[in-house]
């Protein structure tokens, strides 16, 4: 069986089980990040590698300070998913030999803009031929607080689903640019008690499947509600890709607060109610249209 027929998170699914896990490990493979004991009883080592290639995640011919702010950045969101503080990063670059110097000078002046936007240290890293296409590798390691961290594991059935900002239309515009919601999921999990989270890189229809199977329940999605981009689609918001922003479960007990809190630390970006969690049944739960799958074209 090759890739393709196989797709990533069955492909996941084979390879997980095999991998070794430790005492100190809080959560292991899986997740949007590894989260791992460390000296300082009050805090979770937070480990995350991400990598951006060439005409799958960026075009040839654009911008190499922006790719390079994309490839510090994807790592960063999945540090908001969990809450945690990036503290330092480790950046692996493989690119043909006729890649021009400039280029890569630009690239890495992309990567440390990214990476200053959130105090995070490039600390090494490194480089390699290839015969192409480019591609870069950023590893980083940060902390979360024992009281804050949260994965996409502990949704109820009954929670409310939130999303931050809008969806669709990445493709065509923020892509390269977005910023990761770093600020706003530690004010998150400071003042609330977060079940699940995630971020959405891969589009609603392929996330939220993966957030609900993790936390073994259901889900029911309000397609009405989808906090749109300007001229996208339902089906841009659910299939798409690329929006960066934050999918949570929260209890609904906690609606009202949230919308009046929310609305007074963060008046310039929407938080929306898109939907819950149920109890797990076939009758019961929603399909989708699936978002971007790696190793498989979109259907």
């Amino acid at each position: 069986m090759k890739l393709g027929e196989l797709g990533e998170d069955r492909l996941l699914g084979q390879l997980l089980p095999n991998l070794l896990s430790g005492r100190t490990i809080a959560i292991g493979p899986g997740d949007d990040c590894a989260v791992v004991e460390r000296p300082n009883r009050g805090r979770l080592l937070v480990l995350k590698t991400d990598c951006v290639v060439e005409g799958v995640h960026f075009l040839q011919g654009r911008k190499a300070f922006n790719v390079g702010w994309k490839a510090m950045m994807r790592p960063l969101s999945d540090f908001a998913a969990t809450s945690a503080v990036p503290q330092f990063a480790l950046i692996t670059l493989m690119a043909p030999e006729q890649t021009k110097v400039a280029w890569v000078k630009q690239l890495y002046r992309g990567l440390g803009r990214a990476a200053n936007r959130f105090g995070v240290s490039i600390v090494g890293g490194e480089t390699s031929s290839t015969p192409g296409p480019i591609a870069i590798s950023t590893s980083v390691a940060g902390f979360v607080e024992k009281d804050c961290w949260v994965s996409r594991r502990g949704g109820k059935a009954g929670d409310d689903l939130f999303v931050t900002g809008r969806l669709g239309g990445a493709l065509k515009r923020k892509h390269l640019q977005f910023i990761p919601r770093i600020t706003e999921s530690r004010w998150l999990t400071k003042n609330f008690s977060i079940h699940a989270m995630m971020d959405l890189s891969d589009g609603l229809g392929a996330d939220l499947p993966r957030l609900a199977r993790a936390s073994k329940v259901g889900f029911k999605v309000q397609m009405e509600n989808l906090p749109l981009t300007r001229g996208a689609r339902i089906s841009d918001a659910i299939s798409e890709g690329e929006d960066y922003e934050l999918l949570f479960a929260i209890s609904p007990r906690d609606r009202s607060r949230l919308q009046q809190r929310w609305a007074k630390k963060f008046p310039d970006l929407p938080l929306t109610r898109i939907g819950s969690l149920s109890q797990l049944s076939t009758k019961d739960n929603q399909l989708l249209s699936r978002g971007y799958v790696h190793f498989q074209q979109p259907g």
